[in-house]
């Protein structure tokens, strides 16, 4: 691809918008009490490969994804539709204090299990991806990842020191406020597509 067709797709509006859904989504800084309470339990979190793996994962998903929608005949569009859904269901969990999605899987090593999946990788941030290209350039998703994944990896890093200088209370009223801004993303995502789901009727 061309260096300056690139150049061209980059738009920081997307950028920031594709940012401010992933980490809202991703929600690392929510998810802090659990790598503590991980570490206290003796299974502490390797940031470097849990960053490295996850980051991999989405980008693989984000390219792989669209051959495996098309094996099942699945358009972008209606992808964006069914993946507003659960980001629905993610706000509800972030506003509402409930839990939809369990994670009752079998492994137990923290680094790749529960962190890099669900926590990071998961199926939130796989349909969120997907349901990012049905509407911003590949080039400013990207930066929007990459510079998710490099805070994700601070935080790993120093959890800490994060719980330390960030209250719970102050990280409870940041999952409430990104939780509203998800249920807006969801209704934005689903009503857009839905309309491009019409035309083609």
């Amino acid at each position: 691809m061309d260096f300056q067709y690139l150049l061209s797709r980059l738009d920081w509006q997307q950028m920031l918008s594709a940012f401010i859904v992933l980490f809202a989504v991703i929600d690392v800084l929510g998810s802090t009490p659990i790598f503590i309470n991980l570490k206290d339990k003796g299974r502490p979190v390797n940031a470097t490969k849990a960053t490295l793996i996850s980051t991999a994962l989405m980008v693989a998903f984000y390219f792989a994804g669209d051959v495996i929608l098309k094996l099942f005949s699945v358009d972008i569009e209606s992808f964006a539709v069914a993946g507003s859904i659960v980001i629905f269901l993610m706000a509800l969990e972030m506003i509402l204090d409930i839990e939809i999605f369990k994670n009752l899987g079998p492994i137990k090593e923290a680094t790749l299990i529960p962190v890099v999946f669900p926590l990071l990788a998961g199926p939130g941030s796989f349909t969120t991806l997907l349901s990012l290209r049905a509407e911003y350039a590949t080039p400013n998703i990207m930066i929007g990842l990459i510079v998710n994944m490099i805070f994700v990896f601070i935080v790993l890093k120093a959890t800490d020191k994060v719980e330390a200088i960030i209250s719970k209370s102050t990280i409870y009223l940041m999952r409430k406020f990104f939780g509203i801004i998800l249920l807006a993303i969801a209704v934005r995502l689903f009503t857009s597509n839905l309309q491009s789901l019409l035309a083609h009727l």
